[in-house]
């Protein structure tokens, strides 16, 4: 019996060997499936990861910086907390990149709610929220976001950028538009290409080219969304949301507004662009914010109508398909929206040393560009090569951290500082930062 098992296996194993072998085949010319030589030579371009065009462009910009005596200024590393000030290469320095406007960031209450979490909940939920992965604290915090926006219900993605990418990639079809400012997130872009929805810019913070675009193509789409921010980081400006909202209503379109810096910023008591015009949230379809920056945690949040939410939350697929919050990154945004309430000094605070930053900017004669003086401010120097200089002088020889914004990011014109502001910034700080900046550029002027 054992030798009739053994010759049976045997017989298996070589029916099996000959079902993988490559076929044979009596035309040399033509390759087989098994043969592993192509048919003809590939370029080495589209092969090979070092010549991409990114990384290529990424290696003539490292030769640029080196022949210019710079360093790279991105990916510094910060030895602890940053907020107005922080440590970088073992050295305190003034911080000016960091969203952290309310300063809640390390905030020690902040840090015992994640800790009070991560001892409840552990360090992951290890499920999509769908699935097996939903906690009480994440109905907590949309809830929370949700009361913060006078709104129905809010939902909250493990990601800021995948929120806009998947908000947009699921609502929109090849039948829709989508209109947005034209410095509008990469994130948002992103997810009007993957809609597959017609996508059309207009000039930034221009209500009336959005009028004149409306009147043209309204018609020729089905749904119609039109994206804007609540504070431009790149340039520190706000929308006309009242002249937004007119527009929304009388073309019968939606309208997005992207919070993720103006939330926490905006308003007497930081919630945003619907308390600073003082406007019902309602009027305003899809809310999108982020956590992590004044919420202190991270990931992204969609408010709105008890449809919108209960579609996305079931559909969208960056929610529907990934992990659901860590209980320790959802906990610091809910104390954040509870501090919020008990603390608007703070956010006087930014308001106040914001104010003050651009006014001393503009007495040095500094291009502030469209900036209203809250929470961001640029310097605009108009060379890229300008910019990295005095970034890399700033922090070398004054401790002063402030990161370059260069082409092809903004036009080679448009070349600039990007200063984030937090209420713990003095007016000290800000004193000895644009008396260094203003020596800097007198002695690249001489």
């Amino acid at each position: 019996m054992t030798a009739k098992r053994s010759d049976l296996k045997r017989q298996l194993l070589e029916q099996a060997r000959k079902r993988t072998m490559p076929r044979a085949t009596t035309n040399a010319a033509s390759p087989s499936p098994g043969n592993d030589t192509p048919s003809s030579p590939v370029p080495e371009r589209f092969t090979r990861f070092d010549a991409h065009p990114g990384y290529q462009q990424l290696a003539m910009l490292r030769q640029g910086a080196e022949q210019l005596g710079l360093k790279d200024p991105f990916f510094k590393v910060h030895e602890g907390i940053a907020g107005a000030t922080s440590v970088i290469q073992g050295q305190p320095c003034i911080n000016f990149a960091s969203y952290n406007y309310l300063g809640y960031s390390g905030d020690p209450r902040v840090n015992q709610a994640a800790s009070d979490a991560v001892a409840r909940y552990g360090t992951s939920v290890s499920a999509s929220r769908v699935v097996s992965g939903e906690r009480p604290i994440h109905r907590e915090l949309e809830q929370a976001i949700a009361k913060a926006y006078q709104v129905d219900d809010a939902v909250a993605f493990v990601s800021g950028h995948a929120t806009n990418v998947s908000t947009l990639g699921y609502l929109l079809g090849p039948k829709d538009l989508v209109l947005h400012d034209e410095y509008i997130h990469n994130s948002s872009l992103v997810g009007a290409q993957l809609s597959g929805a017609k996508r059309m810019s207009f000039a930034h913070n221009d209500p009336d080219a959005l009028d004149a675009l409306l009147s043209r193509h309204r018609h020729q789409f089905e749904r119609v969304i039109v994206v804007i921010e609540g504070l431009y980081s790149m340039d520190g400006d706000i929308p006309d949301l009242p002249r937004f909202i007119e527009l929304k209503k009388r073309h019968q379109v939606w309208l997005m507004v992207d919070e993720a810096h103006s939330f926490g910023v905006m308003g007497d008591n930081g919630l945003g662009l619907h308390e600073y015009f003082a406007i019902d949230p309602r009027d305003v379809d899809i809310w999108m914010g982020t956590m992590s920056k004044t919420l202190s945690g991270c990931g992204g949040y969609i408010a709105g109508n008890k449809a919108l939410v209960e579609t996305l939350r079931y559909f969208a697929p960056g929610f529907l398909y990934s992990v659901g919050m860590p209980a320790q990154v959802a906990a610091p945004s809910i104390k954040v929206l509870e501090l919020m309430q008990q603390e608007p000094e703070r956010v006087e605070k930014l308001h106040t040393i914001s104010r003050y930053f651009l006014q001393q900017a503009k007495k040095h004669g500094m291009d502030t560009g469209h900036s209203i003086g809250a929470a961001v401010v640029p310097i605009i120097v108009g060379s890229s090569p300008l910019a990295a200089h005095l970034s890399h002088t700033l922090l070398e020889q004054y401790h002063i951290n402030v990161q370059p914004i260069l082409h092809p990011a903004v036009p080679e014109k448009s070349a600039r500082l990007r200063f984030f502001l937090s209420y713990a910034h003095t007016q000290e700080h800000i004193d000895q930062t644009l008396d260094a900046l203003a020596a800097l550029l007198a002695q690249a002027k001489s």
